[in-house]
């Protein structure tokens, strides 16, 4: 928390021009080699700016005010006029009138867009969170046989289905996991299941409901590290047509859809998602979007239900924002990699090195 007082500290007083050359020469670097500081930068800009805009909008209007009410005192316009003097009136000060009522209209919109900048936003009803809600599914008897082959070997399997269902994938590998925070909403407890079909108990460590990011312990001896995750974390966004594959637990075998970044924000201009263009079901929540390198830019959470194929993730960077969150209370220590060692290589091998790192999440 002290970190990020100083830079925004920082970022005012080089935003108000009262560093010196040599600070300012510093901070530039600092901004064009990390993308994060520019991106701070930008929206506080705009934020101030916001704030000027609004406070000379309000102290405008109040002038307006006073006008209106001495040419009252003086007697040089009246409250209450017949039908007839009204649109004399109206026809004589028109002019101040639209432009009180322009000023009105844009101070309601300043006060709207500060409190859209300060309020979390919420799930709209057209949008449907990717959860799989296995209660509700009805599933046949050749699925069943499928599932009770595949998993019948798995040690210390949950005796019953869990409530909700979605994907989750490895940050650190030690344990650590992300999925979408409503695939583990209200959950009593949390199991993993690898490709193999081997369950592994885990624990819910961070939940962030507005970025729709949750972070997991595996908590199990049977668990094994993984030395190097094959992909990286990417902090910078991404590019407006970049490629991108997923990879999530729609059923229970793993499986692969790819498509595009067909916005940089997501419904009604959200800046805590993307927007992105996937064949994406129920069980695909959490699931990491990859661009072509390799690198997580998203994580997988809704799709909209009046446009087909309109699906929304959470930014990478919202991971980084939990990691931050988590580090300030407590003393969990999660280190992610932003390099990915299967770039330049082709999808099918990508997938092969990456899929053991996909988990199907069950919350009970």
């Amino acid at each position: 928390m002290r970190e990020d007082m100083q830079l925004l500290e920082a970022v005012e007083r080089y935003l108000n021009q009262q560093m010196s050359q040599e600070e300012k020469l510093h901070f530039e670097q600092l901004r064009a080699s990390n993308p994060e500081v520019d991106h701070l930068v930008v929206e506080h800009q705009l934020f101030l700016q916001q704030m000027e805009n609004f406070g000379n909008r309000k102290q405008f209007q109040s002038s307006l005010n006073e006008i209106h009410n001495d040419l009252v005192t003086k007697g040089e316009i009246k409250t209450v006029q017949p039908k007839v003097k009204v649109i004399q009136l109206v026809d004589k000060y028109k002019k101040v009138f639209a432009l009180a009522a322009s000023i009105a209209g844009i101070t309601a919109l300043a006060i709207s867009g500060l409190v859209t900048y300060f309020t979390p936003k919420s799930n709209p009803s057209d949008i449907a969170q990717l959860k799989k809600e296995i209660n509700t599914v009805k599933i046949s008897q050749k699925q069943t046989e499928n599932e009770i082959n595949t998993l019948k070997h798995a040690p210390n399997r949950p005796a019953i289905p869990g409530k909700f269902g979605g994907t989750g994938f490895l940050i650190d590998g030690k344990g650590y996991l992300v999925t979408s925070a409503h695939v583990v909403a209200k959950a009593d407890s949390v199991y993993i299941v690898n490709t193999k079909g081997e369950y592994f108990k885990a624990r819910t460590v961070h939940v962030n409901d507005h970025t729709d990011i949750a972070i997991l312990k595996i908590e199990d001896p049977r668990f094994e590290p993984v030395r190097h995750l094959p992909y990286g974390i990417r902090k910078a966004k991404a590019d407006l047509g970049e490629q991108i594959f997923t990879l999530g637990y729609p059923r229970t075998e793993i499986v692969y859809n790819e498509g595009y970044l067909s916005a940089k924000t997501g419904y009604n201009g959200d800046t805590v998602t993307y927007q992105i263009a996937i064949s994406a079901n129920p069980g695909n929540s959490g699931g990491p979007i990859f661009n072509q390198h390799g690198e997580v830019i998203g994580v997988l959470s809704g799709k909209q239900v009046t446009a087909e194929g309109v699906v929304f993730s959470s930014q990478s960077k919202n991971i980084f924002r939990a990691l931050d969150s988590l580090k300030q209370d407590s003393s969990t220590t999660i280190r992610i990699q932003s390099n990915s060692s299967v770039k330049g290589i082709d999808r099918v091998m990508q997938i092969k090195r990456i899929e053991e790192c996909i988990y199907n999440v069950m919350s009970y």
